[in-house]
């Protein structure tokens, strides 16, 4: 038979034993958080195509265009959703995030718009082999959640520069600016109005793409005659 002391004192260390582990638990309960949720930037194919004055398929007399991935400046390279409450100040959401940076996200995007034109004989995304007649350098300035004001506004900002390969000279450039009301105060919302202002400045910049591209002349051609709107006449 046990001793009643040893007894005692045997439940006592059962009795602690079974309350440390479910302090234990507790506390592991209280202190996991959810995994981030991921969001991604979608195809403009339809945007950009609505966007175009004269959609078509792609030209066999046009020029190539080489796209150089876009950069970002700084604050706007990471994967991490930004939003903004005051002039001046970036914040983060916690537990949301692009699947990829802006940049590298908008890039197929860019060539998948452009091509949507029909304005170029090929649409190329570098790094590649391919050689091309025309450049688009690409920059993203801006791409947050703005919650100054309500309702609460999405803004991506854009600039692009159309670059002769041969000559270095720039044909065409252009700052692309977009705001989009947000359809409510959360991650998701903000990710639904920035696929939105996306699609409209990736529609605008295939438009400058392709009005480049049909004031664009070969090496040594006869430069076409304009218009009085300024477009090539026939």
């Amino acid at each position: 038979m046990m001793n009643p002391s040893l007894a005692r004192f045997s439940g006592l260390c059962t009795t602690g034993l079974l309350l440390a582990l479910g302090a234990g638990c507790g506390t592991l309960r209280q202190t996991a958080t959810p995994p981030p949720a991921f969001y991604s930037l979608d195809d403009a194919r339809i945007e950009a195509r609505a966007a175009m004055r004269h959609p078509a398929t792609l030209s066999v007399r046009g020029p190539t265009l080489i796209v150089n991935p876009p950069h970002a400046v700084s604050g706007y390279d990471s994967q991490r959703i930004i939003y903004v409450r005051e002039a001046h100040k970036l914040e983060y959401f916690a537990r949301s995030e692009w699947v990829d940076t802006p940049a590298r996200m908008v890039a197929p995007l860019i060539v998948a718009a452009v091509e949507t034109s029909g304005a170029f004989r090929a649409v190329v995304l570098t790094p590649s082999a391919a050689t091309g007649d025309l450049r688009l350098d690409t920059e993203i300035t801006r791409l947050h959640h703005d919650f100054s004001s309500q309702p609460s506004r999405v803004r991506f900002t854009m600039r692009a520069y159309l670059v002769d390969n041969r000559t270095r000279r720039i044909l065409g450039s252009r700052e692309f600016d977009e705001s989009v009301d947000a359809a409510n105060e959360t991650p998701y919302g903000g990710v639904v109005a920035a696929n939105r202002a996306v699609q409209t400045v990736l529609g605008q910049l295939a438009q400058l793409c392709a009005d480049t591209a049909a004031n664009w002349h070969p090496p040594g051609a006869e430069a076409p005659k304009l218009t009085e709107e300024g477009l090539p006449g026939r």
